[in-house]
């Protein structure tokens, strides 16, 4: 629900209120985000009335959209240079309007219109020439704020925007902690918290994709602050590319910055041209950071996920990927046969991974060529899809469409299609370059040969892969003075042919995936109903990474599967049953050479797939509580799933030696924690 006066707005979802209000010089204030206020709340409810006052210094005011070039000396959320070369922007109130629902943003990917939106726009105006609609999307049962900004040039002379921020936030002085979600390939996503220090603190990525390293989502929240207890807020990034997170306490206070990463960017507009920034996603909670990661879980599951997943009692496939079975090394017997495995456990769905295009035995060649090698699959995708269907198992198929070999087809016939900079050696990275998806025709030619196969074989889910970062960058379609708009224009070129995928074929299960979890973010949520967390399927790193990845994600977009022991990435041994609880609690699929495991050993797995069918609404649909975090003590992990209406939960505790069993059990029940009382 909005409130508005003249001068105040209040933004109210169930248990949270925003508020913002407009200052004597016209200055838009954040004047609080907490627990709701009454309806009728005056403006400055969290007490910095002496910011009214028309003689107080810029860089005291808590500002909702900052410029720079003025007296407030923090980081700014915008960047312009005018045509004169100044850099100043000092951006006071014009106007505001209310309406329910939400606009679209074009070509970007957003929490979604639906009932019981209202969107709050707030029109500002810097006296060089350029406007912002700084616009707030309520969504009121699921205690989410939304923010974007659409900058426009309303001068005579074109301006270049070299920052453009989504989100804005200042807070009042407070001794506030921020918790990151950091690492590296095969061990993504590990929460660090720690005391904001003096100056700025920030995370962020370079890569053109949000990377391993760190995770466009934090968390700020005060020291005592628990799982169960205190206040704490949250904010994600509906992006996919180049971000920066900064987060600087000053004498006034904190201020948090979210946006597009103002390295290589710079974007042109001509009078009249606006640019809109990504959506940044905001919540709060005064029952400690579990309550956090609940609003956050229900509303990407109500408002993000693609229409066709929302509904978490519809069954998804319980799959097989064949990489840790096959790798690169395969024919259509071998596949068959490990699909013959894959059935007698009562598996739903195949997947073929790398190595089915023409010439691919190794990461060497081929990428780009996605025609089917005829040496390991004679009769072609539609062939295997029909044997595969013959015994009662769907396909799917794995793809990196972003990627091009040196030694392809593709590439010879279209060397220009890769990014290169004029002058230099491209420059490869595990043996491949990357497509420059900047450019329409390029995402043109990869639509078209992935449009063909999906024509031409029914199937059933894809696995988009992306495995290195962007470099050399640089668009030859583009004038110099616009090549700082390729990453962006790159990220867009990627959601359109996801787009055009997820349109066309509606009933396609779409898993995004880079190099493991390096881009996990809301953005490909938007488009993919479930996300590959990470290369490593080890159980024990895998409660880890998903432990961490369930601050801000829900269990049942994290792509888990169970695999073999040793593990093929850490060499770690792991009972069946941890390896059974990590995956469970993901989106529940199988990693390993099944042709390997005897009948008896098959059979001792469809009681596990028959559990996870008949729980599989709760897993997916239930509320998460963390009972004990798997790091700091290094004995065991403990979590829970519930049900809403609390009509029973599914709790999973895991010993020193990651060992253990799950158990579903009603509220009033003692919980049962052997895995023999639940067949």
């Amino acid at each position: 629900m909005i409130v508005r006066s003249e001068t105040v707005f209040t933004l109210h979802t169930a248990h949270t209120s925003y508020q913002l209000a407009v200052g004597p010089e016209g200055v838009l204030l954040h004047t609080y985000y907490g627990p709701r206020l009454p309806d009728n709340a005056p403006a400055l409810a969290d007490g910095r009335v002496p910011h009214s006052d028309p003689g107080c210094w810029p860089d005291l005011l808590p500002q909702e959209l900052s410029g720079s070039g003025t007296a407030d000396n923090r980081t700014p959320a915008v960047v312009p240079e005018y045509a004169d070369g100044t850099e100043a922007a000092a951006f006071v109130f014009d106007r505001a309007e209310a309406h329910v629902g939400k606009p679209q943003l074009p070509g970007l990917p957003m929490f979604r219109d639906g009932n019981g939106v209202e969107t709050h726009s707030v029109f500002l105006k810097d006296a060089g020439g350029l406007s912002a609609e700084v616009r707030y999307t309520v969504y009121e049962t699921e205690d989410l704020i939304t923010r974007t900004v659409v900058y426009t040039n309303t001068g005579a002379e074109p301006l270049t925007l070299h920052k453009a921020a989504s989100l804005s936030l200042d807070f009042a002085p407070d001794a506030l902690e921020l918790i990151t979600l950091n690492g590296t390939w095969a061990a993504e996503r590990t929460p660090e918290r720690a005391p904001l220090r003096c100056g700025i603190q920030s995370i962020g990525s370079m890569r053109g994709i949000p990377g391993h390293a760190h995770n466009p989502a934090v968390a700020l929240c005060h020291a005592d602050t628990t799982e169960t207890t205190g206040e704490a807020w949250g904010f994600a990034f509906v992006y996919s590319g180049n971000y920066l997170i900064e987060v600087e306490r000053a004498d006034a206070g904190e201020r948090l910055v979210m946006g597009i990463h103002p390295y290589h960017f710079h974007w042109t507009l001509a009078p009249g041209e606006s640019f809109t920034a990504p959506e940044a996603a905001m919540v709060y909670s005064d029952q400690g950071l579990g309550e956090m990661s609940r609003r956050f879980h229900n509303a990407i599951r109500t408002r993000l996920l693609p229409p066709r997943w929302q509904d978490m009692t519809a069954p998804r496939p319980v799959l097989i990927n064949s990489w840790e079975a096959c790798y690169f090394d395969f024919d259509e017997k071998k596949l068959l046969e490990l699909a013959q495995a894959a059935k007698q456990a009562d598996i739903d769905l195949f997947v073929l991974d790398d190595g089915w295009f023409k010439g691919r035995n190794d990461t060497s060649s081929s990428l780009g060529d996605w025609v089917a090698d005829t040496r390991k699959l004679p009769d072609g995708l539609p062939g295997l899809c029909k044997k595969l269907n013959l015994l009662g198992l769907e396909m799917g198929l794995w793809v990196e469409p972003e990627a091009i070999s040196p030694n392809s087809d593709l590439y010879r016939a279209h060397p220009d299609w890769a990014f290169a900079i004029p002058g230099r050696t491209p420059l490869e990275i595990r043996q491949q370059y990357t497509l420059d998806f900047s450019r329409p025709e390029v995402v043109d030619g990869i639509w078209q040969q992935l449009d063909t196969i999906l024509e031409s074989c029914p199937l059933k889910y894809l696995k988009w892969d992306m495995n290195r970062s962007l470099a050399h960058v640089y668009n030859a379609k583009l004038p110099a003075k616009r090549q700082g708009e390729v990453y962006h224009r790159y990220v867009m070129g990627v959601y359109e042919l996801q787009r055009r995928l997820t349109e066309k074929y509606p009933g396609l299960l779409l898993e995004n995936c880079a190099g493991g979890g390096a881009r996990f973010d809301c953005g490909m949520l938007y488009y993919s109903p479930q996300i590959w967390c990470s290369d490593n399927t080890d159980a024990r790193s895998r409660l880890v990474i998903q432990y961490g990845t369930s601050l801000f994600y829900p269990g049942c977009v994290m792509g888990a599967h169970f695999s073999t022991v040793p593990n093929h990435c850490t060499g770690h041994i792991s009972t069946p049953e941890a390896r059974m609880a990590a995956a469970l609690t993901g989106t529940f699929g199988f990693e390993l050479d099944l042709t390997k495991y005897t009948e008896e050993e098959l059979a001792a797995l469809r009681p596990y797939v028959a559990w996870y069918r008949k729980h599989g609404a709760l897993l997916r649909g239930g509320e998460l509580h963390r009972l004990v975090d798997p790091e700091p003590n290094g004995l065991g992990t403990a979590w829970m799933i519930a049900a809403k209406d609390g009509s029973e939960a599914a709790v999973f505790a895991l010993g020193d030696a990651l060992s253990g069993a799950h158990g579903i059990a009603s509220p009033n029940s003692r919980t049962r924690t052997l895995w023999e009382a639940l067949v």
